[in-house]
């Protein structure tokens, strides 16, 4: 699946930035039935973790009533120049993960 990051291309040491990400999941709840009456299995993205340069430092357990393609934005100090790895782990083995990186200066 894919995924879209928003992060900074440089910002100045201590500035506060904001991290946006967008992912394609189509999360279906396991409440829904087909037309013939049977379940729809669950399928969901379960949780969400950013690390900066290998720190977490922002987690999300996500549940079924979250929207389809789910978008999340967060805030951290810009500290260091180097790399942002984002990560989505889901239901049925899904797992999906993407990169940026920044320049502090």
């Amino acid at each position: 699946m894919a995924a879209l990051i928003n992060v900074p291309a440089k910002a100045r040491r201590g500035d506060i930035i904001e991290i946006r990400t967008l992912t394609s999941h189509i999360m279906e709840t396991g409440f829904r039935h087909t037309a013939d009456g049977k379940l729809v299995p669950r399928d969901i993205i379960t949780s969400f973790a950013c690390r900066y340069n290998g720190t977490e430092i922002f987690r999300a357990d996500l549940f079924p009533a979250i929207a389809a393609n789910p978008y999340l934005s967060f805030f951290t100090v810009a500290k260091d120049s180097g790399r942002f790895e984002f990560e989505w782990i889901g239901d049925n083995g899904y797992s999906t993960t993407a990169s940026a990186s920044i320049t502090v200066e």
